[in-house]
């Protein structure tokens, strides 16, 4: 996507849910948009992006943020990386005017952290964050079968004002690749936060 200068602040936390694809093309997005994105990610996020991708991220929060910075060719002032437990982050605080939230992709135990508001994590604590100041949230859950258990933890986080976005992509599209079907989610996720894109055209047009 072609940069342009900077739009809003949006918090993205990647879970450890298969679908890492998902979240680092969000990211890629985000920036490319001209957002600043807070980052956050679990462990799980990172074993799952090791397995399942050819990005190698280190362990610490601010070797991260220059690996992502160096692949994505953004300053530190439009990607920070904040560790699990960085309480002094500005998505910990209702104070701080982050704009949205995604988690991508979503886990069924952050789901559930989230929907129980522990607030353990930051990544808890951020989403908690945008419950009670009512802003948005959204949830991209990668799992299947769902259990009652992950159905009921979603239902009670949509009554609470969060948007639950599966990973499901469509396919009238036609896509011929993997980073198609990538793609048309992480539209629909641009879509909900109001930023143009030109991934996926619109039905009908």
């Amino acid at each position: 996507m072609e940069r342009q200068d900077a739009q809003g602040t949006i918090s993205l936390a990647w879970s450890g849910a298969s679908g890492a694809q998902y979240g680092i093309r969000l990211l890629e997005c985000l920036l490319g948009a001209g957002q600043r994105v807070f980052l956050m990610l679990s462990k799980p996020a990172q074993i799952v992006i090791a397995e399942e991708t050819d990005l190698s991220l280190p362990g610490r929060s601010k070797e991260i943020a220059r690996v992502l910075q160096g692949e994505f060719s953004v300053t530190e002032e439009q990607l920070q990386v904040f560790g699990r437990e960085e309480w002094t982050a500005p998505v910990a605080s209702g104070s701080a005017r982050i704009d949205a939230m995604v988690i991508c992709p979503c886990s069924m135990a952050t789901v559930s952290a989230v929907a129980a508001g522990t607030s353990k994590t930051l990544i808890e604590r951020a989403a908690d964050v945008m419950l009670k100041e009512g802003r948005k949230l959204i949830l991209v859950p990668r799992e299947t079968p769902f259990s009652i258990i992950h159905l009921e933890n979603m239902l009670r986080l949509a009554r609470a004002g969060a948007i639950i976005l599966p990973a499901s992509p469509g396919f009238y599209g036609r896509p011929k690749s993997v980073a198609e079907l990538v793609d048309f989610v992480v539209a629909r996720i641009l879509d909900q936060l109001d930023i143009p894109h030109k991934l996926l055209k619109p039905w009908g047009s």
